[in-house]
């Protein structure tokens, strides 16, 4: 299986993969991914080994599959990486420069992530339901709130100041809130931080590895966050969230709607999600709007378990 993506990628993916762990319980299953995901990769229980990729280059062990499967996107890289491997059987979407994958799915843009992978192996003969997203991660409830400011891209970043104000909103309450981020997003998660009031301790970007993080968030009281992959935590270890989406509509990434503790705001504008800067469907969504919606899960929390969320 190929998903050389990252952190929220590998989430969505996750029916799928326990449809595939399902349909060849007999084989010994390799997902091709990002090698620093292999910890929560082993949680899941999914797979028997981890084949470490870099994005689309060739595989440094030689592999020949009985089943490839491409749940990395349409093509024609992706397709044409396994092809490359000779596999008896291909499991992909249609693509027109890859012979091999004539007669497959044909692949639908307006899908959201989880549904197109699940339809992909329905379409292949290989039952998969799009609901399965949880991922069990051993954790002590701590009922943190934790607020994620950063993203892959500036389209997809809310700016700082805002975040700020969610976070000093948030332990203005009496909550403990501490922010996180990659290494690369230390200074934007202290400037946060510093600017809402909080402790340097609360800072905990470039200081979890993907498990840990996984463990802050199964065990958070609440998530704040843009369209990232720790949003996808959340989803995974219902963890009540709130998730800011700029140039992408959640129709596409989002949390499923049957999950009312998972609450997705956008402004209806779509976007570059590649772009430096900050989408301007993003920049729409006020402060006191994140603020409500916090309000309103809570609300929906009281009267809810983690078990219906």
């Amino acid at each position: 299986m190929l998903r050389a993506l990252g952190l929220g990628d590998f989430l969505t993916a996750l029916p799928a993969l326990r449809a595939v762990a399902d349909a060849f319980p007999d084989h010994h299953r390799l997902l091709a991914t990002d090698p620093a995901l292999e910890p929560l990769v082993r949680v899941a229980h999914l797979v028997d080994e981890v084949l470490p990729a870099r994005g689309l280059e060739p595989f440094d062990a030689p592999v020949t599959p009985d089943v490839a499967v491409n749940l990395h996107g349409r093509g024609p890289e992706s397709s044409r990486l396994l092809v490359a491997l000779a596999p008896r059987r291909l499991v992909a979407f249609a693509h027109p420069d890859v012979p091999a994958a004539a007669g497959c799915p044909e692949w639908r843009s307006e899908e959201h992530e989880v549904e197109r992978w699940c339809r992909l192996l329905e379409e292949c003969g290989i039952p998969a339901r799009p609901g399965r997203l949880d991922l069990d991660v051993d954790a002590p409830y701590t009922g943190v709130t934790v607020v994620h400011p950063g993203a892959a891209s500036g389209a997809r970043r809310w700016p700082p100041e805002r975040w700020a104000e969610i976070a000093r909103s948030e332990r203005e309450q009496g909550r403990e809130v501490v922010v996180t981020g990659g290494p690369d997003e230390v200074d934007l998660a202290s400037a946060v931080a510093a600017t809402a009031g909080l402790p340097p301790e609360s800072v905990l970007a470039g200081r979890t590895a993907i498990l840990d993080l996984a463990r802050l968030v199964s065990g958070a009281g609440f998530v704040v966050c843009g369209d990232t992959g720790v949003a996808h935590l959340a989803t995974a270890t219902r963890t009540p969230s709130v998730v800011l989406f700029g140039p992408t509509p959640p129709s596409l990434w989002g949390p499923p709607p049957d999950r009312p503790l998972h609450e997705a705001l956008w402004a209806g504008r779509r976007g570059d999600p590649l772009a430096a800067k900050p989408d301007p469907g993003l920049l729409r969504i006020p402060v006191d709007d994140v603020i409500d919606a916090i309000g309103a899960v809570r609300d929906r929390l009281a009267g809810a378990t983690r078990e219906t969320v």
